[in-house]
């Protein structure tokens, strides 16, 4: 009985090594893609916190008044829709509990820089957390007063993963001490929490290593104005 004899012919070591190369190319530069993605959310972030102080102190400037602090009956006067207002007494009032659920004087701040064409937004659209503006990052953005023990206003953005709470302090605050904590020290300053939103709390939070590993909550980090 004669014997077929079938050419079998596998891949020579070179031509792995090729794909080995190619999927290596590929993989680090999926890696690099996301890397440069979260870098530009970050930014998005201290750009957003940034922009909130620059309208906050603007108003001030311009109308000699904390914006929020204006009574409805003097933004009225002014020309200006909206009927949210604050009480005229010199302060803000803004709990950090009302951070992110637009309590206090928030929606007459809101009202004040809107309508005053600061920023961009409905000046009638001011009450309630959906009337609160978001970062690129889709967390809510907040002004309060004596977050996490920084003195005076604040603005704080929630749901930050642990690496954007990173990237924004160390935006902010320059490079982080060795032990990678940073969040209870300078002006930027943050927690993780179960809650989502987290609102901040008024003392300097516990100093938290900034480690996705062992930490995987969302973080809440403000700035002071």
């Amino acid at each position: 009985m004669k014997q077929i004899k079938r050419n079998q012919k596998g891949f020579t070591l070179v031509e792995i090594a090729i794909v080995l190369v190619i999927i290596g190319l590929l993989l680090g530069g999926v890696l690099k893609g996301q890397e440069m993605i979260e870098s530009a959310r970050i930014k998005s972030v201290v750009r957003d916190m940034n922009g909130v102080s620059a309208a906050f102190n603007t108003y001030l400037d311009r109308f000699r008044v904390m914006p929020g602090d204006d009574t409805n009956a003097t933004m009225t006067a002014r020309g200006w829709v909206g009927t949210s207002g604050g009480n005229g007494n010199g302060a803000l009032g803004i709990t950090t509990a009302q951070t992110f659920t637009n309590g206090g004087e928030q929606p007459a701040l809101l009202r004040g820089l809107r309508a005053s064409e600061i920023v961009q937004g409905d000046a009638t659209l001011t009450t309630g957390v959906a009337a609160l503006p978001r970062a690129g990052t889709g967390g809510l953005i907040g002004v309060t007063v004596g977050a996490y023990g920084l003195t005076g206003p604040s603005v704080c953005v929630s749901s930050l993963t642990t690496a954007q709470a990173l990237g924004v302090d160390a935006t902010i605050d320059g490079t982080l001490p060795a032990t990678n904590i940073g969040n209870n020290i300078g002006t930027a300053r943050g927690a993780s929490g179960a809650a989502n939103p987290l609102a901040p709390t008024a003392v300097a939070p516990a100093g938290l290593a900034y480690n996705a590993t062992t930490t995987a909550t969302p973080w809440t980090m403000c700035t002071r104005i």
